[in-house]
Parts: structure tokens; C-alpha cells; sequence
């Protein structure tokens, strides 16, 4: 039986430029700031299309062969074990790179041949090359604004993918998340996002990530199952933003007269 087909709320063209890179097999970047619903899309355009979705979750240590595959010892004998990018190449996966920018270069490498006409993989470890799956695609995002200048995916990979943006999205839809996603309260739910809203434009206190609807929905879960308000917003919004104690303690004061 299939699972339900999980809850986006759609905000522009997203769902139909994404069919439209699906069918012309065309790679996909997704960019946007952390928890702006980025994964969530992925999953909500892989169960529509009815195709199996593998996340790779990218990192400083993720390495070609992390998603090639590599030799493994199995009993006596030495075998190859395929990566997942390899099983979403053979078997017509969509793949999905979380935060690519962050994995180590060679994996840039190892994907060019992927975003162009040729849409193949060499594994020279076999000394073989791998023709994608009809079904197969790419995807990736990156975080454009994080790091400046230290994280950033070279203009040379960006345009081997067709891009669209996500950002927070306006307040009535976001409170219209926040009650889809929890079964909270209306009233709650607007209290949450005026107090997003409110941090996301304190730009001097020089946050590396800001409050993210992923968070709002953390919040909203905590206060929706009974725990009290202002501790839920604390732990859930506030002590995740930042280990400056004097900045906790002024978005705690912040948002206690908020919620």
C-alpha cells in the first residue's frame, strides 16, 4: 500500500518546473537557507512521481567513493559493493545531494558526467562505465549565503543544473504549515511565525542561520503535545539559534513577551 503522499504547501511554480526537469532529464539544484522546505519538496516530488527517493545527507567527509561504492571483505573473498548513487543510477532513483556544496571535491568530480548529455558514471576502480536509467535523476541543494565564500558551489557545476530558490515563506502560509503539520492552533501557530519574523530581521545580532520553519514546526509539535509555551519556543527556536549566552537570554526575553 502507498504511503500518503506528504503534506507541501506549494509557493510558486516549483512543482512544475520540477516535472518539467524530471521529463527532460535535466539535473536539479535546489538553494535556499536551512529548513525552508527544500528536503521536504524532494520527497513531496518523488512520492507524486511515484519514484524511489535516495537521500544523501552531504558533509566535509563525503568522498566519491562514499556514493561510487568500494571494495568490501565478505568472509574469504573481496567484493564490490555499489554506492548509492550507483543504485539510484542503475535502478532509476531519484537522488538527492543535501548540502552539496559541503562534500569534498572529488565528488563534484565524479557527478560532471551526470549533469551533461552523457549521463554516465565512470567507476575506475572497476574500470567501468555505468549509463543512467531512463528514470534516473539528480538533484541537490545548497545553503548560497552560509559561509560566504568558503562553501560556495563553483559557477561551472551551477550551470550543469536547472535552479530554483526557496526562502521563508510569507506569514499566512507559513502559519498554515505550522497548522497542517501539527494540528496546532491557529492563534498559536501566528504567535510562532511573529516571533520568526521578528528574529529574522534582528540582522545585528549576526546569527549563522536564522529561525527556520522546520523549527516553528519543533515548536509547534512541543506546545501542540502539552508542553508549556515558552519552555517549547526556548528549546525548540531560541537555544538552537546560538550558544551566545547573552543572545539567549535576549531572544528568551524576546519571545516570552511575544508568545
Amino acid at each position: 500500500m502507498k504511503n500518503p503522499l506528504p503534506y507541501y504547501h506549494q509557493i510558486g511554480k516549483e512543482v512544475e518546473v520540477f516535472e518539467h526537469a524530471y521529463k527532460n532529464k535535466i539535473p536539479f539544484l535546489l538553494k535556499g537557507p536551512t529548513g525552508t522546505g527544500k528536503s521536504r519538496f524532494i520527497e513531496f516530488m518523488a512520492h507524486k512521481l511515484d519514484k524511489k527517493l535516495i537521500t544523501i545527507s552531504c558533509h566535509e567527509e563525503t568522498s566519491s567513493t562514499d556514493l561510487i561504492g568500494r571494495f568490501i571483505i565478505k568472509g574469504a573473498e573481496t567484493i564490490w559493493m555499489d554506492g548509492p548513487l550507483t543504485v539510484a543510477l542503475k535502478t532509476g532513483a531519484i537522488i538527492y545531494l543535501d548540502e552539496i556544496a559541503e562534500a569534498r571535491p572529488d565528488v563534484i568530480v565524479a557527478i560532471h558526467s551526470l549533469t551533461d548529455h552523457r549521463r554516465e558514471l565512470f567507476i575506475d576502480k572497476l574500470g567501468e562505465t555505468v549509463k543512467a536509467h531512463a528514470d534516473f535523476m539528480l538533484v541537490a541543494s545548497f545553503n548560497p549565503g552560509y559561509q560566504k565564500g568558503f562553501k560556495e558551489l563553483k559557477p561551472s557545476t551551477r550551470q550543469r543544473f536547472i535552479a530554483t530558490s526557496f526562502a521563508y515563506p510569507e506569514a499566512k502560509i507559513e502559519t498554515e504549515i505550522l497548522v497542517n503539520e501539527t494540528g496546532i492552533e491557529d492563534g498559536i501557530a501566528k504567535k510562532l511565525v511573529n516571533i520568526a519574523t521578528k528574529i529574522r530581521n534582528l540582522t545585528e545580532l549576526g546569527l549563522t542561520e536564522t529561525v527556520s520553519t522546520r523549527l516553528l514546526v519543533d515548536a509547534a509539535k512541543l506546545i501542540h503535545s502539552g508542553l508549556a509555551k515558552r519552555l517549547s519556543v526556548e528549546v525548540a527556536i531560541v537555544e538552537p539559534l546560538t550558544d551566545d549566552l547573552e543572545i539567549v537570554e535576549a531572544l528568551k526575553d524576546l519571545c516570552n513577551l511575544m508568545i
